[in-house]
């Protein structure tokens, strides 16, 4: 699924690095040999995988610029000149869209188009995977997965940005990337996967950092939304399936004949197996039958946000045109979890060491699945 040899030396560029998913995806590039720089905004907020990383590994070649700055972004762009883009950059907290709804629009949806419009002055080839999020499709609350093809929609300003971003994208594929345009040397594909766990992630409003936070502070965990259900799977999951979709868009964008249709240039789901899609009270005795508590229920309608009760994603296209399956089962991810975060307080083990050891673990699995 994932050829080694490719990314030596390929020029990546990580937008959004120095989040939770993009600070795993430095490691698993440095360690396929990519020559990686990163993008993101400046400052970060309190405890971060990527700051505690910076303390035992420099990951990548670092830029900070808001990506809805277009004049400095395309200065970033112009110096890195890169061949593979992944664009997680995002506001990516749904609470936090309903606080902010023009920074969450602003971001997700006019900084990806900024992206775009830069990446145009790069003459030679170049895939970009642009993440958006499982929750891009209008929710009918179906006991069975969404498709690619499904209906678009968004009830809160996160979900509905991430829509609005997956339909700019088809547009702009449609209207610019054409062998007489000016995105000719673009591919661009679009990722959506599930509510992802691993270890390193501290952000707010997210149920593992909290859950973790209450057994570290041996405090009884409480839980928000006790009934829905979500798509969980470990964090390695939806980036394999990221690097396998640049690879082949790369790779095919090479090889393409003049107005020839790419088929990678189109969206994936990465979401885990039926088994994985639980309650979040479910995620939540399993992550105590490593990791003892007491766990206390209610539900949090203070602010009366909407949030989806039933959410699954079919994989089917990126099985059958990426080879791509979900590697590890919900029981593997929370072990992995938690034993990362169990290392990490006990002052055992660097956080690079630990990202490096789970994705070893992970690619072991992989050949033997």
């Amino acid at each position: 699924m994932i050829n080694n040899e490719f990314w030596f030396n390929k020029k990546v560029l990580v937008t959004g690095h120095t989040g939770f998913k993009g600070s795993w995806l430095l490691v698993w590039l440095n360690m396929l040999g990519a020559d990686v720089y990163g993008l993101s905004l400046s400052h970060l907020i309190g405890q971060s995988l990527f700051t505690e990383m910076k303390k035992s590994k420099d990951l990548s070649k670092d830029f900070f610029v808001d990506i809805r700055d277009t004049a400095k972004l395309k200065i970033a762009i112009n110096e890195i000149k890169p061949e593979i883009v992944f664009h997680l950059a995002a506001q990516p907290l749904v609470r936090e869209s309903y606080k902010n709804p023009l920074d969450t629009w602003s971001t997700n949806l006019m900084g990806s188009l900024n992206l775009l419009e830069s990446l145009t002055c790069v003459k030679s080839n170049c895939a970009v995977v642009v993440v958006t999020t499982d929750k891009v499709y209008k929710n009918m609350e179906w006991d069975y997965g969404y498709r690619e093809n499904d209906q678009l929609g968004g009830h809160d300003p996160y979900s509905a940005s991430k829509a609005a971003t997956e339909i700019a994208i088809s547009s702009w594929r449609e209207s610019f990337c054409s062998f007489d345009k000016k995105g000719s040397n673009l591919a661009i594909a679009t990722a959506r996967s599930g509510n992802v766990i691993g270890g390193g992630d501290w952000a707010k409003d997210r149920i593992i950092p909290d859950v973790i936070r209450s057994l570290e502070n041996n405090k009884e965990i409480n839980i928000r939304n006790p009934e829905s259900t979500r798509p969980w799977q470990h964090v390695l999951d939806p980036l394999a399936g990221y690097i396998a979709l640049a690879e082949k868009l790369y790779i095919s964008k090479q090889l393409l004949q003049k107005n020839s249709k790419n088929i990678f240039s189109t969206a994936f789901n990465f979401g885990p197996n039926l088994s994985s899609n639980q309650k979040v009270i479910t995620l939540v005795n399993e992550i105590t039958k490593y990791w003892p508590s007491i766990v206390k229920k209610y539900n949090d309608d203070s602010n009366e946000l909407h949030e989806a009760e039933k959410l699954h994603l079919q994989f089917d296209k990126a099985f059958h045109l990426l080879n791509w399956k979900p590697n590890w089962d919900l029981e593997v991810s929370i072990k992995r979890t938690v034993e990362w975060y169990k290392k990490f307080i006990e002052n055992s083990t660097y956080s690079y060491d630990l990202c490096t050891s789970d994705i070893k673990l992970y690619m072991k699995d992989l050949k033997e699945f």
